[in-house]
């Protein structure tokens, strides 16, 4: 269009060079498609060629503009709300070492009250030394937790994944899990039991996926009722393997399915509750298999929800 425009006010320069000349030369040339117009009607048919190629050049023109400034304002909005998300996960993470790092007074002030009063009471009936000494054990498993929350928090995003890959039983890593729970279970009558196609093998990284594993076992035994089984159930599904982890507990809300892995997403809750963490857990795990091109997701209704791994 730029080229035609050109090529007609290089026209227009040396007709009027010529003094009409051109214009005469294409009157004469075209007398008998237009019954010999005069050099004024040639040039009345210039005018308003010139302006349907100016129209269109400026209808084309506009409707660029305004498609690149669309494409830039979305671009643009975009950009906005990943900033204002980053900033959302600063302040929440800030806002959760803050917590933590006061939470960690309780248990850490408990145990020093506690052994302070076995050292100054050394004729303390052995029964009330034993309960003493329970409570201290108790209180330093809780501070070991926090401090893990803690450095979860901390680490979180300052590493990049890197997998060292090789060919994973599930069956066995699934049942030393199911072993390495036992303890933390049985107080509440709790159990796992794992079902594991014989011989299935996935190509990963052993230590991650156990993460992964253990961090959805970990939110199982803290959300299922008392005297209840967590059920794994491993299976061949195509080109992966289908890890289901399955316990009963109460329905998670549909809002809350929506953001459960998200990054402390938990975090007014884990304040109020022993068993909430820093809500990284199932972030984290969700990074990991995706980092194996796997996917995570959850499911829950009438009481009975399921954490499924495809790897």
């Amino acid at each position: 269009m730029a080229i035609a425009m050109a090529v007609l006010a290089v026209l227009w320069v040396f007709d009027t060079m010529f003094n009409g000349a051109l214009l005469d030369f294409f009157a004469m040339a075209t007398a008998s498609l237009f019954n010999r117009p005069s050099r004024s009607g040639l040039l009345g048919y210039g005018l308003i060629i010139l302006m349907i190629i100016l129209l269109t050049g400026v209808v084309t023109s506009y409707r660029t503009f305004m498609t690149q400034h669309g494409l830039y304002q979305e671009a643009k909005a975009q950009a906005e709300r990943a900033r204002t998300l980053a900033e959302m996960e600063q302040r929440r993470k800030a806002d959760m070492i803050t917590y933590l790092a006061h939470d960690l007074k309780t248990p850490l002030a408990s145990i020093i009250a506690y052994l302070n009063l076995l050292e100054e009471s050394p004729g303390l009936a052995p029964e009330q030394r034993a309960k003493h000494i329970g409570v201290t054990l108790d209180k330093a498993c809780r501070l070991e937790q926090l401090l893990e929350e803690l450095f979860d928090v901390i680490r979180f995003n300052l590493q990049s994944i890197t997998l060292s890959e090789e060919r994973v039983n599930l069956k066995f890593m699934l049942e030393q899990l199911a072993d390495e729970f036992y303890p933390i279970l049985l107080p509440r009558g709790k159990a796992i039991a794992v079902s594991c196609e014989d011989g299935l093998t996935v190509r990963a990284d052993p230590d991650k996926l156990a993460r992964v594993f253990n961090n959805i076992l970990k939110n199982a035994a803290a959300y299922s009722r008392d005297n209840t089984q967590i059920n794994v159930d491993a299976r061949r599904n195509g080109s992966k393997a289908r890890i289901q982890f399955a316990n009963l507990g109460d329905t998670i809300p549909k809002h809350k399915l929506e953001t459960i892995f998200e990054k402390f997403y938990r975090l007014d809750a884990s304040r109020a509750s022993k068993t909430g963490g820093a809500g990284l857990g199932l972030a984290i795990a969700k990074e990991i298999v995706e980092a194996h091109d796997g996917s995570i997701s959850v499911s829950s209704e009438d009481g009975r929800t399921v954490f499924t791994v495809m790897v």
